[in-house]
C-alpha cells in the first residue's frame, strides 16, 4: 500500500491525456505516466491521478561554501551560501560532475531531512546571506525549492538556482520569481551536443536565458564547461557569444570552466587551462564584458575587471577575495556602474572553506 504524501509534495504542473497517461508540464521532456511511473528524472513519480516529488523534504546533504563556488561572482561577493541538492535530473548528461547524486536511485538511503522553514533557519543561525539550490537540478524539486525560497525570504535570506535552464514556459515564471540569482550551465551551443551527451534540446534552455535576462529581476551569470573535441572549437564559441551579446546584452557574466573526465566520459582528457584562457580571450573579444575562467587556478581570468577603464574592481584567488576596487555598485577609478548586486557595506571574506552542517528538525515545522 502507497503512503499518501503530503500535501506540499503534489506535483503543481500536470496534465490529464485522452490516453489515461498523466501528462508532466514542468520540464520539455513532457513525460507521460501511468500509475506508479516515474518520469526521466526519476524523483516525479504519477501516484493515482497526481504526480508526487518524491524527493520533497530529502537532501542529498547540507554544506556552508562561498557563493564564488556556484559560480557566482557579481553577486554579494565573498559572501556564505548554504549549497543542497536532492536526487535525480532531468537532463542525461555523460560528462555529469555530479553524477553520483543526479543519478541517485536510493532518495531515502542517501538523504538528510529538511524542511523548507528548516533549511531557511539554518542558513539565518549560520550566518549565510544565501542558499543554493545545486548539486542537482532545482527544476525537477522546483516545488521543494519554492517552498524553502518563500521561508528563506521571509528570513532575509537571498536564494540561488544553479540549473541546466531545463524548464517548460509553464513552470519558470513561479521558479523564477522566487530566485534572487541564477546560474545558468549552457552546456554547449548546438543542437547536436544537447542531443547526443545531454539527451535534451538546446532551444528550450536558449528561452529560458532570454526569460531570465529580460523578464525577471533574477541576478543571471551563465557556465559553460568546456569538453575538448566537444564544444570548444573557436567557431562554436563565437557563435555562442556573439548570441549572448545580442540576445542577452554585454553584462551577463560568462564562466568557462575546465572539464575532467567523470561518469561515462572517462576517455576524454582534461580541459587545459589554455583552453579556457582562450575562450575567455575569445569572448571578450566579441565584446562581452565579464567573462570568467574556473577550475582552473587562474587569478587574472577569475577577477572583474571594470570594462571602462581596466581596473581590476574585485580580485580573486581561487574563491578568496584579495582585494576590492569598488565604491558601492561603481569602479573605483572611475566611477563606471559594474553591474551585480553588491552591498553597501563592502564585501565579505567567508573564503574557500566548505563546511558540511545539519539541519536541525524543528517539530514545529512539521
Amino acid at each position: 500500500m502507497t503512503t499518501k504524501a503530503p500535501a506540499e509534495a503534489w506535483g503543481r504542473w500536470q496534465k490529464p491525456l485522452e490516453n489515461g497517461r498523466l501528462l508532466c508540464t514542468l520540464c520539455p521532456r513532457a513525460c507521460q505516466l501511468l500509475d506508479e511511473q516515474r518520469g526521466f528524472c526519476f524523483v516525479r513519480k504519477r501516484v493515482g491521478e497526481q504526480i508526487e516529488l518524491t524527493s520533497y523534504g530529502q537532501a542529498s546533504g547540507f554544506c556552508i561554501d562561498p557563493v564564488e563556488k556556484k559560480p557566482l561572482v557579481h553577486f554579494f561577493p565573498g559572501t556564505s551560501v548554504l549549497s543542497f541538492g536532492t536526487a535525480g535530473c532531468n537532463l542525461g548528461c555523460r560528462f555529469c560532475q555530479n553524477w553520483d547524486i543526479s543519478k541517485a536511485k536510493d532518495i531515502a538511503r542517501t538523504s538528510s531531512p529538511g524542511s523548507p522553514q528548516d533549511i531557511a533557519q539554518t542558513a539565518l543561525d549560520w550566518g549565510c546571506s544565501s542558499v543554493a539550490f545545486t548539486y542537482n537540478d532545482p527544476v525537477i524539486f522546483a516545488e521543494y525549492a519554492i517552498d524553502t525560497a518563500r521561508a528563506c525570504h521571509a528570513l532575509g535570506i537571498h536564494t540561488i538556482a544553479v540549473t541546466a535552464g531545463y524548464i517548460t514556459a509553464e513552470a519558470r515564471e513561479e521558479f523564477f520569481s522566487v530566485m534572487d540569482a541564477a546560474n545558468i550551465d549552457l552546456k554547449a551551443f548546438t543542437e547536436g551536443f544537447y542531443n547526443r551527451l545531454c539527451a535534451a534540446d538546446l532551444a528550450p534552455v536558449l528561452e529560458t536565458l532570454k526569460y531570465v535576462r529580460h523578464q525577471t529581476q533574477t541576478w543571471l551569470e551563465i557556465t559553460t564547461l568546456l569538453i575538448p573535441g566537444s564544444n570548444d572549437s573557436p567557431d562554436e564559441i563565437a557563435k555562442m557569444c556573439d548570441w549572448l551579446l545580442e540576445e542577452l546584452g554585454p553584462d551577463v557574466p560568462l564562466h568557462f570552466t575546465a572539464f575532467h573526465p567523470d561518469y561515462r566520459l572517462m576517455d576524454v582528457p582534461a580541459t587545459s587551462p589554455e583552453s579556457c584562457q582562450r575562450a575567455r580571450e575569445l569572448a571578450l573579444a566579441r565584446g562581452l564584458h565579464y567573462v570568467y575562467t574556473g577550475n582552473i587556478s587562474d587569478s587574472a581570468g577569475q577577477s572583474t575587471h571594470c570594462p571602462g577603464c581596466g581596473h581590476v574592481v574585485i580580485r580573486r584567488d581561487g574563491y578568496r577575495l584579495r582585494g576590492w576596487g569598488l565604491s558601492e555598485d561603481r569602479c573605483s577609478a572611475c566611477s563606471a556602474v559594474i553591474p551585480g548586486r553588491f552591498s553597501k557595506l563592502g564585501p565579505s571574506h567567508f573564503g574557500s572553506r566548505r563546511l558540511p552542517v545539519q539541519v536541525p528538525s524543528n517539530p514545529a515545522h512539521r
